[in-house]
C-alpha cells in the first residue's frame, strides 16, 4: 500500500488535511512535529531554521515510521521541503505526496493565528527560500491552500485514487 506524505511549509495545514484525510481513509496518522529531537524544537522555537544536518535525524524517523506503516496505508504530515529530503522518505516505502501550498501572506496569517505552536513567523522565509516543488517524476499532487480543508481533502483523495 501506499502512505500519503502531506508536504508544505508551515501554516499549509498538514496537520488539519492529514488528520481528515487519514480519517476519510480509515487509516492512522502521524504528525511530523512529533519526530522532532528535542534540540530541533528549542532551535526553532529560539528562531533559527533549521538545516540539513539538523532535519536529517527527523527524516530518518519519518522513513522509519512510514517503512512501518506503508503495508497497511497511513497518512504522515512532513515539510519534505527538498527533492533529498523526499528521498529520504521515500526510503521508507511507497509514498505519495499531497503538498499544499499557498502565498507568504496566507501562510502568515495562519501562523500568527494559530495557538500552542513553536514554530514562529520569522521562519516561513526560510522555509518558503528552502521549498523545492514536487518535480514532475515525483508521485503526487499540488494544491492551493486557499480552498476550504473538506474541499483540499475531497481532491486529495480523487487525485491519490486516480493515480497511475
Amino acid at each position: 500500500m501506499t502512505v500519503i506524505v502531506v508536504m508544505g511549509v508551515s501554516g499549509s495545514g498538514k496537520t488539519t488535511v492529514g488528520t481528515a484525510l487519514a480519517k476519510e481513509l480509515g487509516t492512522v496518522y502521524a504528525e511530523a512535529d512529533t519526530f522532532h529531537p528535542r534540540a530541533n524544537i528549542e532551535k526553532m522555537t529560539a528562531g533559527h531554521p533549521l538545516n540539513d544536518e539538523d532535519r536529517a535525524p527527523w527524516l530518518a524517523a519519518i522513513a522509519e515510521w512510514i517503512a512501518k506503516h506503508h503495508e497497511n496505508g497511513a497518512v504522515v504530515s512532513s515539510s519534505a521541503l527538498k527533492r533529498r529530503y523526499r528521498d529520504v522518505l521515500r526510503g521508507g516505502g511507497d509514498v505519495w505526496f499531497l503538498h499544499l501550498q499557498g502565498s507568504r501572506d496566507l501562510l502568515a496569517e495562519r501562523m500568527k493565528t494559530r495557538s500552542g505552536h513553536f514554530m514562529p513567523v520569522s521562519l516561513l522565509d526560510s522555509q518558503l527560500a528552502d521549498l523545492e516543488p514536487l518535480e514532475a517524476d515525483e508521485p503526487g499532487a499540488t494544491f492551493d491552500i486557499s480552498r476550504p480543508p473538506a474541499d483540499l481533502v475531497a481532491s486529495a483523495l480523487k487525485a491519490f485514487q486516480e493515480r497511475a
